[in-house]
């Protein structure tokens, strides 16, 4: 018998598969809410300080269940865009800048965030092996990338190429294949999420960049030393600042 294809409808409208008899969260319809709030925040429909509307009324307006409204009010907790008062309902704490709706690619905003929170787990570990394994070739390659990055930010340059340049090198340092096979296999995503926070940076002063390029001193810098600790901490501070810096307020 010939497999049947499921279309994307086919595939949304099936939102209670259940694995060994716990249900498996939608990621798409989740998603897709949780972008839809974000728009809503950033285009000043609902206000800093201002109360959301409730459960019901928000789950009807983006035509989507509780429990996957619940899922996308979470994701927006974790982002810091929103708020939960106790008996009161949840609050908008910080509007992003509107630009980030110009360069986030449409439907894309919930799955950079993920990038983010792979990298910080992935690249962590790989600075971490990178400060006990590294030679002097890798760090040559880390102090070009670096220089490079350095350049782009007195030039007021984008410096996407640079970025990934000095995070794949840390993970090729780690000496384990699988640290660049597992960042490869996301690499369409990860460029997609540096092409966003340094688009926005050259929306911001030019200490934006410069902040972010002393959170890559920071990573080179342990890596030298040989300081494996500092070197995992430095590379999730630094990715994971960078997924707080999609939504810097406006």
């Amino acid at each position: 018998m010939a497999r049947k294809e499921q279309s994307i409808a086919e595939i949304d409208s099936n939102t209670a598969f259940r694995t060994a008899g716990r249900p498996v969260r939608d990621r798409t319809l989740s998603d897709r809410a949780y972008e839809r709030i974000v728009s809503m925040i950033v285009l000043g429909e609902f206000a800093v300080g201002v109360k959301l509307p409730t459960e019901h009324v928000l789950s009807e307006r983006l035509e989507v269940s509780r429990p996957v409204l619940r899922q996308a009010l979470k994701q927006l907790r974790e982002d810091g865009l929103i708020v939960s008062r106790q008996g009161s309902g949840s609050y908008v704490q910080r509007r992003p800048d509107g630009s980030v709706l110009d360069f986030a690619p449409v439907g894309s905003i919930a799955d950079i965030q993920r990038t983010f929170e792979f990298r910080a787990a992935i690249e962590g570990e790989a600075a971490f092996l990178a400060a006990n394994r590294r030679t002097d070739r890798d760090l040559q390659k880390l102090q070009t990338a670096y220089d490079e990055l350095d350049r782009c930010v007195q030039a007021n340059e984008l410096g996407v190429d640079a970025d990934e340049a000095f995070h794949a090198a840390i993970c090729e340092a780690a000496d384990n294949q699988y640290f660049t096979s597992a960042r490869n296999s996301m690499k369409a995503n990860i460029l997609t999420g540096m092409n966003l926070t340094r688009n926005l940076s050259l929306t911001m002063p030019t200490s934006r960049l410069e902040l972010v390029q002393g959170e890559h001193l920071a990573i080179l810098k342990a890596i030298k030393a040989s300081d494996a600790e500092a070197a995992r901490l430095a590379m999730r501070v630094h990715v994971e600042n960078a997924r707080k810096r999609v939504f810097d307020g406006a």
